[in-house]
């Protein structure tokens, strides 16, 4: 790819268009940036390929994509064709940077990547990008084993998915194991049973780890099940149904009952499907409902013709985007870190539909084919889930109005300038002074917003244990000395309009005086202590200078302020105990030089545990692979250092 920079150093006054009537823009604005984009055509090339806008700070107004990227950039000195909001964008733009590609496709792919990554201004924006949960089924064992999983997919294991939601996951992992009887301990567990645990005993394994069934039998049932997410669910049932008479006829009622169990459980999960697909054939449905100038964008993943489950989308764009407009963008961006099935079904047609299929079918190495039926059994499951997406949608406007009311409410009792569009809540964590943790959460007009939760381990080696001034002192620091950095003058919407400390007045004084010491003196703060007996509903609100008062036990707000203060509190101990947990998993062997992972793993293997090892001499090490006799005598002696 090839790369180019505009940064021209002077416009000339004529250079521009007559500039249109744009309300809030001063005059010569508009001219600027026109001039800016007309230099900068001199030497764009007609390729395919990716142009952003940039401001005078060098943030990303805008990512676009092109087939002929000199046609594309010059509909911008045509601000009379364009909506407001382009004219806006415009005037702001002082600089072009331009990314060529071999084809149109590639600039597409291009496009959701930078998008995904800068999040620009005046894009269409998919601001929801959580991972989704996958069902794994191992292929590095004799004896598989099938679990939830999350995060990058590797080789040699097998996938299936996405699951819209973790319940959805453990729903289906649920059914697997009683229809499969499949194992999910780890490989370490597994080295080690001496006798079948709890789930073969309920029928959920059929316990390989003590060989109550052969290798190539379990085989056969990783098979069954793998055809059963792949969608191949009658056969299969067919096959437990005739064992089951051949076990009835042979008087052996006790298989013939798990057998049965088995196809129970099958039968159980194909009757809750809401919507069923007329093939087998794995399919996205995508709907769009738009009203209020807002949009949902609903998503059914069906996979071998069962429903995993749904998701609701609220993309950000502008009132003048088109639906097709829309759907495209979130169809590239989406299907940036998502895998594509080989059908997606749409409720509207995008106005690139041709090469948002070829950039997909790039993606995924495979053809994916785009479809907008307008009959029949296909047209009535989108006409479905467009409904789904108008329900959501309806929701979530519902709730939005009722959040901007007691968010409006927290501006009245806290004597705040205007309604607060950004809460940050704090809370610490710790167990007698270890593994300290920070938690810092937010709440907006949209309600809790997770994916602008932080987590800070407390990291200072003068804090005494149990210092909880000093934790919270460092988490302001670390929190705002950031925010200073990166967002000096305030203008992308990560500073906080209120912040809350669950804390009484040392809190708050300590809280002060930190950002006093970071040059920060115009920062809304309260602290939320629990009233007399630590009772809730009286819980006491702390502001520098004023005297501290609590709430009626039936104001709105009070149970609005307790759902912020208890959300910290959840998210603070939540991440202590991931800290405690890791602290707790450090094997005694992570100690030893020379120890890496594949080793590490082939002792505990071979002795079952990190204590064991410790007991174990020079002559049972060496019968571990892996182990040569100078590591046997480094590991023995690490761990007796008086022989």
């Amino acid at each position: 790819m090839d790369r180019t920079r505009s940064n021209p150093s002077g416009h000339r006054d004529g250079s521009a268009e007559a500039e249109p009537k744009t309300p809030g823009l001063k005059t010569g604005q508009i001219g600027k940036g026109v001039a800016i984009i007309r230099d900068a055509l001199k030497n764009l090339p007609s390729r395919p390929g990716v142009y952003r806008m940039l401001n005078s700070k060098g943030d990303a107004l805008y990512v676009g994509k092109a087939k002929n990227l000199k046609k594309r950039v010059t509909s911008y000195t045509r601000l009379e064709r364009m909506p407001m909001r382009l004219q806006r964008m415009v005037t702001e733009t002082t600089h072009l940077e331009v990314v060529t590609t071999h084809t149109e496709a590639e600039a597409l792919l291009l496009e959701s990547n930078l998008i995904k990554k800068l999040k620009p201004r005046y894009n269409i924006l998919l601001r929801d990008d959580k991972s989704f949960a996958y069902i794994m089924v191992t292929g590095d064992h004799p004896y598989p084993r099938i679990v939830k999983h999350r995060g990058k997919r590797k080789t040699p294991h097998a996938y299936y998915g996405p699951f819209a939601s973790a319940g959805a996951v453990n729903q289906s992992l649920a059914t697997l194991q009683r229809a499969f009887l499949l194992r999910t301990c780890s490989d370490t567990v597994f080295s080690n049973r001496s006798r079948a645990c709890l789930l073969h005993q309920i029928k959920r394994c059929c316990a390989p780890c003590v060989d109550k069934v052969s290798e190539g039998d379990y085989a056969g049932l990783i098979r069954q099940s793998q055809d059963f997410l792949n969608g191949d669910s009658n056969e299969i049932q067919e096959e437990l149904s005739r064992k089951m008479d051949e076990a009835s006829a042979t008087l052996d009622f006790e298989s013939a009952a798990t057998y049965r169990d088995r196809i129970r459980a099958l039968t159980n999960v194909q009757s809750h499907q809401d919507i069923n697909l007329p093939t087998n054939e794995d399919t996205d449905i995508i709907g769009l409902h738009r009203a209020g100038g807002q949009s949902c964008i609903q998503i059914f993943f069906f996979r071998g013709g069962q429903n995993f489950g749904n998701r609701a989308y609220y993309p950000s764009h502008g009132t003048d985007d088109e639906d097709g407009a829309i759907i495209e963008a979130f169809l590239a961006q989406f299907y940036d870190t998502t895998a594509s099935p080989p059908s997606i079904l749409l409720s509207h047609r995008p106005p690139n539909t041709s090469l948002i299929a070829e950039a997909l079918s790039i993606r995924a190495d495979r053809k994916v084919e785009l479809r907008v039926p307008v009959r029949g059994t296909k047209r009535k499951l989108v006409d479905h889930v467009t409904l789904n997406a108008r329900e959501a949608h309806g929701r979530r406007l519902a709730e939005s109005s009722a959040q901007r009311k007691l968010l409006a409410s927290l501006a009245e009792i806290f004597d705040l300038p205007a309604s607060p569009e950004r809460v940050e809540v704090y809370d610490n964590s710790h167990i007698s002074g270890t593994n300290m943790v920070g938690g810092m959460i937010v709440s907006g007009p949209t309600g809790f917003e997770k994916n602008a939760y932080r987590k800070f381990n407390i990291k200072s080696p003068d804090l005494a244990p149990g210092d909880d001034y000093g934790a919270m002192k460092e988490v302001l620091t670390r929190r705002f000395a950031r925010a200073q950095k990166e967002d000096p003058e305030r203008t992308k919407s990560v500073w906080p309009d209120l912040v809350l400390i669950d804390g009484g007045k040392g809190q708050l004084s300590t809280a002060q005086q930190t950002l006093e010491d970071l040059g920060i003196d115009d920062m809304a703060m309260v602290a939320i202590s629990k009233g007399p007996d630590r009772n809730a509903g009286r819980e006491q609100f702390h502001r520098v200078g004023k005297t501290a008062f609590t709430l009626p036990p039936a104001h709105p707000a009070l149970y609005f302020l307790q759902r912020l203060r208890d959300e910290a509190h959840r998210f603070a101990i939540s991440s202590h105990r991931n800290l405690r947990s890791k602290a707790i998993s450090r094997s005694l062997l992570d100690e030893v030089a020379g120890i890496g992972g594949k080793r590490k793993k082939a002792l505990l293997y071979r002795f079952g545990s990190a204590k064991a090892i410790t007991q174990a001499g020079i002559e049972d090490l060496l019968t571990v692979d892996g182990i040569s006799a100078a590591l046997a005598k480094r590991i023995y002696d690490h761990f007796h250092p008086d022989h």
